[in-house]
């Protein structure tokens, strides 16, 4: 039995889970309210308010760090590489501390996980954020100093395609699948035989979502930009972290925002535009596909609402069967990944800059 600490910070919580082969033995997911870590100035800032809670973790459940055969943690932004499961090494860790080019919360797991191993047991990333399979027309941004990079929930959303290509009874390669991860961040991405071939970089892209602002008219950007009224990290913080839900309604909590919906005519065109933007996302990833598509997966925390999922459902159901996978299905598809190499299924790759 190999027994595998999976750890998985998100913009606004850390998930943590005990698994003992393929089966989840405990798990918790600890939320962080945006005032909490706005007091951060980095993202890296936050690794001892996150690595407190995995050891407070730990510790509740009776386990020490000897009990483990490895530490799974979710992949951060590393320069483009293919997908698969990864040994965490220092010079990893070092490249998403002090080298990494762009702040996602993805980037604290292997951080935390090596800092807690030390460098006794195996730590490994799966399918990380800054998997690249894109074809070269998704490249072309517009100008060609700026080239459109792959960034997304990538551990999610090929757990998922997976899942549906099964349920389908076709192999996961054959399959053509627009996925829909709808979180803090929402990606939305175009599947061709088991190949990402474009999707948006929820920082900087497609729909806004509970605390992202998507994208933005470029002319009115730099205006802002050149204002004075804000310096670099003030400005990022307002389109990452306070745009979005949080920038319309004061809040990251979608099923706050449908309260607010049922009584204030504001929310509620507020909510009904992050679906529009959301069902126009699937539409175009559709049209990239050529409207050969086998289904339209919708996955992600978003995906459990009811009644903001129908407002989507709506708009696209005329496009092809709709899957729905709500939450996420990230915890088992990072404990698989290093299971599989425990168990010499696959050798672990490994990642040099």
């Amino acid at each position: 039995m190999k027994r595998i600490l999976v750890i998985n910070p998100g913009s606004t919580s850390t998930k943590i889970a005990v698994f003992e082969d393929d089966k989840l033995i405990v798990t918790e997911e600890i939320t962080h309210s945006t005032k909490e870590l706005d007091k951060y100035e980095k993202l890296m800032d936050q690794i001892d308010l996150r690595r407190r809670e995995i050891i407070d973790f730990i510790e509740k459940y009776g386990y020490k760090m000897t009990d483990f055969n490895a530490i799974a943690a979710r992949g951060g932004i590393l320069p483009p590489l293919e997908s698969g499961t990864y040994k965490v090494t220092e010079e990893m860790v070092d490249y998403l501390k002090n080298k990494t080019k762009i702040e996602h919360a993805s980037n604290l797991a292997a951080v935390i996980g090596w800092e807690l191993s030390e460098k006794n047991i195996p730590v490994f990333i799966t399918d990380p954020v800054s998997v690249d399979e894109f074809i070269p027309e998704s490249r072309i941004s517009g100008i060609p100093e700026i080239e459109r990079k792959s960034l997304f929930h990538a551990l999610n959303m090929k757990s998922v395609a997976r899942k549906a290509a099964k349920e389908l009874n076709k192999k996961y390669e054959d399959c053509n699948f627009v996925i829909a991860h709808l979180g803090g961040g929402i990606s939305v991405g175009a599947q061709r035989k088991g190949k990402m071939i474009d999707v948006n970089n929820a920082n900087d892209e497609g729909p806004f979502s509970p605390e992202r602002s998507g994208e933005l008219p470029v002319g009115d950007l730099t205006k802002i930009a050149f204002s004075g009224k804000y310096n670099k990290r003030e400005l990022k913080k307002r389109y990452v972290g306070k745009g979005g839900l949080v920038a319309y309604l004061n809040t990251n909590d979608l099923r706050v925002a449908i309260k607010k919906a049922e009584k204030d005519k504001y929310a509620k065109l507020v909510v009904e535009a992050m679906a529009y933007q959301i069902a126009k996302e699937i539409g175009g990833m559709s049209a990239i596909l050529k409207g050969e598509v086998d289904a339209i997966i919708i996955t992600g925390g978003m995906a459990r609402n009811e009644k903001f999922i129908e407002m989507i459902k709506q708009r696209i159901s005329k496009i092809a069967l709709i899957m729905l996978y709500p939450g996420s299905f990230e915890m088992e598809a990072l404990a698989e990944g290093a299971l599989r190499v425990l168990n010499d299924v696959e050798k672990a790759k490994e990642w040099k800059l």
